[in-house]
């Protein structure tokens, strides 16, 4: 089992990374919440989750072991993949989404694409209690808006080839993107990501 990998940041995107160690490029999927704390770095740790089957041999990684943890947590909760799992650590940070399975907050957690009432209330019955043993301190979800000028369009190609890529269909995602910057012009991508995942 690998524990994590560190190496020299290659590549990087809203969805991936690709670090090379001692020649060998390494992709691994990646939450906005890590794409966060690996922008400008020019080298990376990332703790690894490694999800093998017959067909495919994926690696996920974590700026963080707590993150890793609670997509553990996540992907033991019947219904919900590692894609589903990074998706939530992608619209929420750790910390909130521990504190909406803590408060129950079913209601925000089907905001989440691909994930219906059933698997949420289930994942707040599962894992309530083992949240609270990995002491993440828990945050409750704000809307914090700012605002100033014009539409980034490097923004809006980014924001728009990650949702793409996490399979939403391009003409509402070139929408909600477009409306997004609209309202809030400098925001930045992972900004901007979090804001669709909520609205698509």
């Amino acid at each position: 089992m690998i524990e994590y990998l560190r190496g020299i940041l290659d590549e990087l995107t809203p969805t991936q990374a690709t670090i090379e160690c001692h020649g060998v490029g390494y992709i691994l999927n990646i939450s906005l919440n890590t794409y966060t704390a690996l922008q400008g770095k020019g080298e990376a740790r990332l703790f690894v989750y490694e999800a093998i089957r017959e067909d495919a041999w994926t690696l996920f990684g974590f700026a963080t072991k707590e993150e890793r943890e609670l997509f553990l947590m996540l992907i033991s909760v019947s219904g919900v993949g590692g894609n589903t799992a990074r998706t939530m650590l992608s619209s929420f940070s750790a910390s909130e989404l521990a504190g909406l399975i803590m408060e129950g907050n079913e209601r925000l957690l089907k905001t989440v694409k691909g994930l219906g009432a059933k698997t949420a209330q289930r994942i707040i019955v599962e894992l309530k209690d083992k949240v609270v043993s990995l002491g993440i301190s828990a945050t409750s979800v704000s809307d914090n808006a700012d605002s100033q000028a014009t539409i980034n369009s490097e923004v809006y190609n980014e924001a728009f080839e990650a949702l793409k890529m996490l399979g939403f269909p391009p003409a509402p995602v070139a929408k909600t993107v477009k409306a997004i910057l609209k309202d809030e012009p400098s925001a930045p991508v992972e900004k901007v990501i979090k804001k669709a995942l909520k609205m698509l």
